[in-house]
């Protein structure tokens, strides 16, 4: 049988899947809000050894009201997430979109992780104008109309309407039809999602970068959310770090390439073995 955790502070840990292996791969949902259900089709996609778990910050996606949390609401995120990291050995952590944001703010994560997977992320906030400036660019009139509805009535099925309509955004067309069942599935949770904008998304800058431990960057190639200009940077080269460009991939690669996608997990995890027994 599957098993759930809950650490103190009331993170959820989902096991998604075992194989014979020491590792555990923690996998974090960008967003916020949407839930690491965002995140089923990428676990499904990997093949690594050891065990998969699906992570939700206390309040976040579907993880509403956890054992253990706390008020006032979102006090302790996203440093919540270090007892994540903690609560398993042999951890390699990835974070997709704002999740990948969340790990690299927080610096007390690194004895506890043997590894890490920046999924469409970045590494300052700069990303978020260049997104602006392509959905000025390319306006898509179901965004807007959602978006009216949603300031209205501020609710979670009017975010997930405003998700939805965004899908073209988030997918190449290639898997669209996939993207949009996907979004419109998903956990939406509209206390989260006002939290990190007012409290995180305009004013995050990465605060810890490793040194040694193996770091994948990983991006769609026609990821249009989450600018990858910001890894140009030369103190992002360092040796322990490699990029993989999922050929065909949007926001969730996975969609269009799972095949690529889980290659560079699969290389990831050579790397963090190979580091292990050195």
């Amino acid at each position: 049988m599957l098993l759930t955790l809950f650490t103190p502070s009331g993170v959820r840990l989902r096991q998604h899947s075992v194989r014979s292996g020491p590792l555990n791969w923690l996998l974090l949902p960008g967003g916020p809000g949407l839930g690491s259900e965002s995140l089923e089709e990428l676990a499904s996609a990997l093949t690594v050894s050891g065990a998969i778990w699906l992570v939700d910050l206390p309040q976040d996606g579907s993880n509403r009201c956890p054992p253990g949390s706390i008020t006032p609401l979102f006090s302790n995120w996203p440093n919540v997430v270090i007892e994540a990291a903690q609560a398993l050995p042999n951890v390699v952590f990835a974070g997709h979109s704002t999740g990948g944001m969340y790990l690299l703010s927080i610096p007390e994560l690194a004895p506890h992780i043997l590894g890490l997977a920046l999924l469409d992320t970045a590494p300052d906030a700069s990303w978020h104008p260049r997104f602006v400036a392509m959905a000025g660019a390319h306006p898509l009139p179901a965004v807007d109309r959602a978006s009216a509805v949603y300031e209205a009535e501020r609710c979670d099925e009017n975010l997930a309407s405003i998700a939805v309509a965004a899908a073209d955004w988030n997918f190449t067309h290639a898997g669209l039809a996939a993207g949009r069942e996907l979004m419109a599935r998903l956990p939406y949770n509209r206390a989260a999602v006002e939290w990190s904008d007012a409290n995180f998304d305009h004013v995050y800058i990465a605060k810890w970068w490793p040194c040694a431990l193996p770091v994948l960057l990983l991006a769609g190639s026609e990821d249009r959310i989450v600018s990858q200009e910001g890894w140009d940077q030369a103190r992002f080269k360092t040796a322990n770090v490699w990029t993989r460009i999922i050929p065909g991939g949007g926001h969730f690669p996975w969609i269009e390439n799972p095949s690529a996608v889980d290659a560079a997990f699969n290389e990831l995890a050579t790397r963090v073995k190979a580091t292990v027994s050195s």
